[in-house]
């Protein structure tokens, strides 16, 4: 067993519904000495706490069938409130930032990202004064973008419902959606 003061014990959760990603993270996080586990949702999130309790833990956003990774922030961050939780989302908006970040993340990252730059958001936890400020507006675009993310997450991401909300067809929605998605 390792000195936890030398060489403390590294255990990074991955929430992913993309089983490959998953896999893909999980290899790249156990070569950098971390113990790793996967789970695809919030449904299998308390049985893993139990048997194997995280100091590191990586969120997507969006997961399958309409469920949120903002839940399992907000489950993670209870259960433990010093672990370092980074967001992942290919749907990124300030408006889900910012809940990622009330619930208990320490960090939120758009999609691509990879094992370097969730690594680098960890050792960032703690913020950064020094970061530049842009001097650019809010583009009409990204406006938009951020109103349509708001109210899809205020629908739990049913493009159905947040198209009433927005008073728009929904495949109107569908097509905005698949225009701005981050890959």
């Amino acid at each position: 067993m390792t000195d936890a003061k030398t060489n403390p014990v590294r255990r990074l959760l991955v929430v992913e519904d993309d089983a490959a990603f998953a896999r893909t993270l999980a290899r790249s996080f156990e070569r950098r000495g971390y113990a790793v586990r996967s789970t695809s949702g919030l449904d299998e999130l308390d049985e893993l706490l139990r048997a194997f309790p995280p100091t590191h833990a990586v969120v997507d956003l969006k997961l399958a069938h309409g469920a949120t990774g903002l839940a399992c922030v907000k489950a993670l961050h209870a259960h433990d409130p010093d672990m370092l939780i980074v967001v992942l989302t290919g749907y990124a908006s300030i408006a889900t930032a910012v809940e990622a970040i009330k619930l208990g993340a320490c960090h939120y990252l758009a999609k691509p990202s990879n094992s370097d730059d969730i690594e680098a958001a960890f050792s960032s936890a703690d913020g950064n004064v020094d970061i530049a400020l842009t001097q650019r507006q809010t583009s009409i675009k990204t406006l938009e973008w951020e109103h349509i993310h708001e109210a899809l997450a205020a629908a739990d991401f049913n493009i159905s419902e947040a198209a009433r909300q927005l008073g728009m067809h929904r495949r109107t929605l569908a097509r905005k959606l698949e225009k701005q998605r981050v890959k």
